[in-house]
């Protein structure tokens, strides 16, 4: 009792002379990193903002934005596992051309006829095949690294190569189109979002989870006698966190359809066409919600599962997780097979997106795959990541990339940018870790 005392004082003595803004950030238990990340993602939004002449931060660029990261986010956070590891993943671009011909080829000439055309299973199957494939390449890619000590670098480069080649063959170079009706609603598009009233709803159901995972994470740490946050940090968390998923959901309803398709849809429906127009919200695009389902997923994984504890063990030090018992091999393999399946969900909404499967599809994709996560946080070294932080990482390079698209920037000083952005966070997070240490 009089140790608990004695501690107890000792820290409000150490609050007491600590400086604010770190006295802030211990109770909050903010991630700092995970701060510096958003705050140089509002340091490049409000730049091209200036310098497009305020066409960066309008609701239609920034649902658009939103969009083109989904895919990338989505293989970022199995990219982290896979770095974690201290591995490395470069054919993640090839695998999902692949899965992205295959699923094509499946419900634009294979299926319809066993299954008839516009078939509401179409995509139901078109997708399981697609998964199921990029977890037979995945498995195949773990399988080697783990059983034949081949390393990784040289088993995805050889992947990288073997599945491009691989998505040619599958057509002889032609161009798939164009895709199964409800299969497209996975790209986006106007279709592709589910409005404004379900927006809402869905924004609501989110901040209730929030408060929820807020006020149950009190409590295990309450129960389990761990040191909680003051009530002040636990409001500030719950507001900020509510407000910003609001202020997203509210973007995403004031991008209203455009006037061409809008008239389209009102004469289809028969709609008196009002005199200042029809305005339709897009609200939230599907392939975003995919993309967020997607990291909760993984998150869950990572953070809550023996296999993710599994993985950041195998990271920070192999011999000892292999002399604790750990499956090591057939952690690996697993790891792979789930990056396996994240690019096949990738193909499939880059392909409903296009409307089509090229064979350029996924070209330079595991260059902002593999970007997206170490900006994102995650050590090159092994044993540090967040899915958090991955995704935000893939929103920043997508949002570079759109700035200097709206710019007129051309494409290849487009990549020397992400070329030296990338190493620029890899340098960041050396001296990260040589100051930790």
């Amino acid at each position: 009792m009089a140790d608990t005392i004695q501690t107890t004082q000792l820290n409000r003595a150490r609050s007491a002379t600590e400086h604010p803004v770190k006295r802030f950030f211990r109770a909050t238990e903010i991630d700092t990193r995970l701060l510096g990340m958003v705050g140089a993602l509002l340091i490049i939004w409000i730049g091209f903002q200036i310098m497009t002449g305020g066409l960066f931060l309008t609701p239609r660029n920034l649902w658009n934005l939103t969009v083109q990261t989904s895919s990338v986010a989505i293989m970022a956070t199995g990219m982290v596992l896979v770095i974690v590891t201290r591995n490395i993943d470069l054919s993640v671009g090839s695998v999902l051309g692949f899965c992205g011909m295959i699923m094509g080829v499946l419900q634009a000439q294979i299926l319809p006829q066993y299954l008839g055309l516009d078939s509401s299973l179409t995509w139901i199957v078109t997708l399981a095949c697609g998964i199921l494939i990029g977890a037979a390449i995945g498995a195949l890619h773990g399988s080697i690294i783990a059983f034949l000590n081949v390393p990784s670098f040289i088993v995805t480069l050889g992947g990288l190569l073997v599945w491009r080649g691989a998505t040619w063959f599958v057509t002889s170079g032609q161009t798939v189109a164009p895709m199964n009706p409800t299969f497209r609603l996975m790209g986006g598009g106007t279709e592709g979002s589910i409005g404004a009233t379900a927006s809402w709803i869905v924004g609501i159901i989110a901040c209730l989870a929030i408060v929820g995972a807020i006020i149950n994470s009190r409590k295990q740490r309450k129960r389990f006698g761990f040191p909680r946050r003051p009530i002040w940090a636990e409001y500030f968390l719950s507001i900020l966190s509510c407000a910003l998923v609001l202020l997203a959901v509210w973007v995403s309803t004031i991008y209203y359809w455009p006037v061409n398709i809008a008239r389209k849809y009102a004469e289809a429906n028969a709609i008196a066409w009002p005199e200042g127009g029809l305005q339709i919200s897009h609200g939230i695009a599907i392939p975003v919600l995919m993309a967020i389902a997607v990291g909760i997923v993984m998150t869950f994984i990572s953070t809550r599962l023996r296999f993710g504890r599994y993985v950041f063990a195998l990271g920070g030090n192999p011999e000892a997780a292999e002399l604790a018992g750990i499956k090591t091999r057939w952690v690996t393999i697993r790891i792979f097979m789930l990056m396996g399946i994240l690019c096949a969900i990738a193909a499939a909404i880059s392909t409903a997106r296009l409307n089509a499967a090229t064979n350029a599809q996924g070209e330079l994709d595991e260059l902002y795959t593999i970007a997206a996560a170490v900006i994102g946080g995650t050590s090159l070294a092994g044993g540090v990541g967040t899915i958090a932080g991955a995704m935000i990482g893939a929103l920043v390079m997508q949002s570079l990339q759109s700035g200097m698209v709206l710019l007129g920037i051309d494409s290849p000083f487009q990549r020397i940018v992400v070329g030296v952005v990338l190493v620029l966070a890899v340098w960041a997070d050396t001296v990260y870790r040589a100051r930790a240490k």
